[in-house]
């Protein structure tokens, strides 16, 4: 597999209907908002981790494709494994707490998490908590979605008929009904902003195959992430940049802004209720000289 050998960035919408695409735990898991514009908010370590969801379905943790960040994962356990596969002894006072001083030891180690987790050489991570394999800095980094307009949150009363247990269903004398809350907003559509370095690429061994798992993921995680408040999730766009040049042949702000999302004539006295309300445009006239533009969906 051949490492990437050019700098990408990336525009990625998404909608949602009638559900909630981030749950803000410091708010009720109310859907995640901008308080000064009331625009919604989704952070990148959501939209990674489905990401990371979606590529231990399709490889299911097949060799070099291992998710290293996943739920009930012991991460000092992860690590010990790199120390094991590669015959490393540890350190007498220190055990596995530092790297070996063998400066092409502890490459050994941080390599072997990058060959064998996908996330690790993709996002990158930190290796040192307890059992130590270094530090890596990933070629892929994602920025919080925005929706494209204010959205407004609404709260939902449910019912559930049953109980739990049977002390919960004497002392409620018969009724067995309880209530509970539901938070949702009717319709938004989301704008991520990614980024793809060629030569950050270089030192975990990012390749073209991982590239393309990259673009697959973002076009389908949201196939295999239902659940009743992400039901009606969808990928609607992916916009890709590409530079000829490892480094890149301009700024990515400036390829940002040739992509333009409005309402469909202008339109803004009803709220947004679907996809087709809005209009894309790239303004490809505009690119700088050795940047191509592709859009997968």
């Amino acid at each position: 597999m051949s490492i990437i050998a050019n700098r990408y960035e990336f525009v990625f919408l998404f909608d949602v209907i009638n559900g909630n695409p981030n749950g803000d735990p410091d708010a009720g898991n109310l859907p995640r908002l901008d308080p000064e514009t009331s625009q919604g908010l989704v952070s990148d370590v959501c939209l990674k981790r489905k990401i990371r969801n979606y590529v231990s379905l399709e490889k299911e943790n097949g060799a070099g494709y291992a998710i290293y960040m996943q739920e009930k994962s012991v991460l000092n356990s992860q690590h010990e494994l790199a120390w094991k596969a590669l015959d490393i002894a540890a350190d007498v006072k220190d055990g596995y707490k530092k790297l070996p001083k063998d400066l092409a030891k502890a490459k050994e180690l941080t390599d072997w998490m990058c060959a064998n987790f996908f996330d690790v050489r993709t996002f990158g991570a930190v290796m040192s908590t307890g059992v130590n394999c270094g530090q890596v800095r990933g070629p892929i980094q994602m920025a919080f979605a925005t929706s494209i307009d204010p959205v407004v949150p609404i709260e939902i009363a449910i019912t559930r008929m049953a109980v739990t247990t049977m002390k919960e269903a004497e002392e409620q004398g018969g009724d067995n009904r309880t209530m509970g809350r539901k938070h949702i907003i009717p319709y938004g559509l989301y704008r991520a902003h990614g980024f793809v370095s060629a030569k950050l690429a270089e030192r975990t061994g990012f390749s073209e195959d991982d590239l393309e798992l990259l673009w697959r993921s973002l076009i389908n995680m949201f196939e295999h992430d239902r659940s009743s408040t992400r039901g009606e999730m969808a990928a609607r766009k992916l916009i890709i940049f590409k530079h000829e040049h490892p480094m890149g042949n301009a700024p990515a702000h400036v390829l940002f802004d040739t992509v333009k999302v409005a309402r469909v004539h202008g339109e803004t006295d009803t709220p947004a209720r679907s996809f087709g309300d809005y209009q894309v445009t790239i303004n490809r006239e505009s690119l700088p000289k050795g940047v191509s533009v592709r859009e997968l969906i």
